[in-house]
């Protein structure tokens, strides 16, 4: 009989502890690839829990259990898991070290999955159990596999060629790359661990990970400009052996350990925040010299090349016309009162694949009314589902995997008859200004995104508020959505990505938001390239934004006594632009709205 409530779940895992003799157990929402978003089989967290975020930890001790999220599921975690049954613990004002270095029992034994972990958490977390006398044990099975009875296999959809017509960049041509920078560090391999890395440098892809199109593989890159692809033999097709050439030699995923193994003596270039613990311990106990350093694709992967931002430009263009459909069909239907969260994230989704062209969604939509808003990282559900009432905010917040890039926009509208209330539109003008602000930035080489950051919080710090989460954040290629190094968010907390320079033909989001629990929240969301500025006269490079997204910007929430002229000049002339580049794709009604939508202040 299967466990359906989560505290039978908890009671299950519980005696399974018991039984396999540990005191506590530690559950990510991670994957062999440290991914961010991870196939159905990895779901632990949400299985256990109920927590659907993207981003979130567990600890189970025998008589207390404690979750942990960041300021995006505050209001989510909070929704979705029993607190009779778990503690909320916010990070990063507290941490799994931390809380285990004060609550695990003297002398306990606390297991981890090591190949769910950094080398890093585990070194950490084994340093804050030393006090109490208890250890970090590394399991060979997770316990919590052992009670997912229904637990899903991994995915067998097979992998596949990613054309050099999108890619810009053969795969030969990368993996030379590769090899050249490896020979200048006096290296003999790089383990490419990470999903997207191996998708890119191979130009692979798949459908193993709901919204993201990668293959389940793990790669080791040799100085000699060969590699060694490990994957499942059911997703290697005829096609794919094909693309893959001579030069890389295609091997089970169970051999993989063995090849890290047989490095012994070599030294292997290894990246500490996306290479689990496993892997250094697999290297380390061979005798293999590891070197910590970051993927050398990561860099590469993140600067688009000029077909990949043609790629880009092309899709942003197609996404923004079913946007506008969207949009008009919205401000007509959601004042009836007769659409709901669930209904609107369909039709937008059917406005895409109308385009013919739309390969996924690059992640669940979110699609939030009212209070729903207000939970950052909202996902819809039966269960929570609301209606767009009349005279309330609406945020959507979605994106589409296209052949040719990767999309990402938020859209806040208000939803009539009713003018909107004098506080939403403040509010929705000072996240505006953000806006503004950050696309307007120009910057010298050698500029971080935390340098960035305060652009967009500027004017709603001024009246006392701001936003738990990043302003900016990478964005794939026909891959991931949310893609590194690049942020631009606060430099505390040691979040990765913030000290890395903007560099040209990085794709970034600019979305600045403000969330009153409870009531609603405001999200503008584009995406922007940033590109070389000539300016006369200047003292070195300096560097802006392209903006890449084409979408109307709800002005009925915009208080234009707020706004300075140049920031009036700004929203039209992209309101222009909005119009010059969807008019064509759309007609009728549709077009007529456009208009209308994109008039000048």
């Amino acid at each position: 009989m299967l466990m359906q409530t989560h505290e039978a779940r908890l009671d299950a895992l519980r005696k399974q502890l018991a039984k396999d003799g540990l005191d506590g157990f530690v559950i990510p929402i991670s994957d062999e690839h440290m991914s961010e978003y991870v196939g159905a089989y990895a779901q632990r967290l949400e299985w256990l829990t109920g927590f659907g975020g993207s981003a979130g930890t567990a600890v189970v001790l025998a008589d207390e259990a404690a979750i942990f999220v960041d300021g995006r599921y505050t209001l989510q975690v909070r929704d979705q898991v029993d607190g009779k049954l778990w503690s909320y613990q916010s990070v990063p004002q507290t941490s799994v070290a931390e809380w285990l270095g004060k609550h695990a029992p003297q002398g306990a034994k606390i297991g981890y999955d090591a190949w769910l972990h950094a080398k890093s958490w585990a070194q950490c977390v084994a340093s804050a159990l030393e006090p109490r006398g208890a250890s970090l044990v590394a399991v060979t099975d997770n316990p919590v596999d052992a009670v997912w009875q229904d637990q899903p296999a991994p995915s067998l959809a097979p992998a596949v060629p990613h054309a050099t017509e999108h890619a810009g960049k053969s795969a030969t041509e990368k993996r030379a790359d590769v090899a050249e920078w490896l020979a200048s560090q006096g290296l003999d391999a790089a383990v490419i661990t990470a999903l997207d890395s191996v998708a890119w440098l191979l130009n692979i892809r798949g459908e193993d990970v709901d919204r993201t199109p990668v293959a389940l593989s793990f790669v080791i890159a040799n100085a000699d400009g060969t590699a060694d692809l490990f994957i499942a033999p059911e997703k290697v097709t005829p096609e794919l052996t094909a693309h893959l050439g001579n030069a890389v030699r295609v091997q089970p995923r169970e051999a993989f350990v063995p090849a890290l193994q047989a490095l012994k003596g070599r030294k292997v270039a290894v990246d500490p925040e996306r290479a689990v613990a496993a892997i250094f311990q697999a290297l380390e106990g061979a005798g293999a010299q590891v070197v910590a350093v970051t993927d050398p694709v990561v860099l590469p992967k993140a600067i688009k090349n000029p077909v990949e931002q043609a790629g880009h430009r092309a899709a942003q263009a197609r996404d923004g016309a079913a946007i506008a459909r969207f949009l008009r069909w919205i401000e007509v239907e959601a004042p009836n009162g007769t659409v709901t969260e669930l209904s609107a994230a369909d039709r937008l989704q059917a406005f895409r694949a109308e385009g013919g062209l739309l390969r996924d969604l690059s992640f669940d939509t979110i699609s939030g009314a009212g209070p729903n808003g207000a939970v950052v990282h909202y996902r819809v559900s039966e269960e929570t589902s609301r209606t767009l009432e009349p005279n309330s905010v609406y945020l959507v917040d979605s994106g589409g995997q296209y052949v040719d890039g990767t999309t990402d926009i938020t859209r806040t509208v208000w939803v009539g008859p009713d003018a909107p209330h004098a506080e939403v539109k403040d509010r929705f003008t000072r996240v505006l200004k953000g806006h503004i602000a950050l696309a307007r930035a120009v910057f010298p080489k050698g500029t971080a995104g935390s340098q960035l950051d305060s652009f967009a919080r500027q004017f709603l710090w001024s009246a006392g508020l701001d936003y738990a989460h990043g302003t900016g954040h990478g964005v794939g290629s026909f891959l991931a959505v949310h893609e590194g190094p690049q942020r631009i968010a606060k430099a505390s907390g040691g979040q990765a990505g913030t000290g890395q320079p903007l560099m040209p033909g990085m794709i970034l989001s600019n979305e600045p938001g403000y969330y009153k629990a409870g009531e609603y929240g405001i999200r503008i969301e584009n995406l922007v390239l940033v590109e070389k500025r000539d300016i006369p006269g200047a003292e070195g490079e300096f560097y802006g934004f392209e903006t890449l997204t084409f979408a109307p910007i709800a002005r009925d929430l915009v208080d234009i006594t707020l706004l300075s002229p140049d920031e009036r000049e700004w929203l039209d002339t992209y309101h222009a632009k909005v119009r010059d580049v969807l008019a064509l794709q759309l007609s009728g009604d549709d077009l007529i709205w456009l208009e209308a939508a994109c008039a000048p202040l």
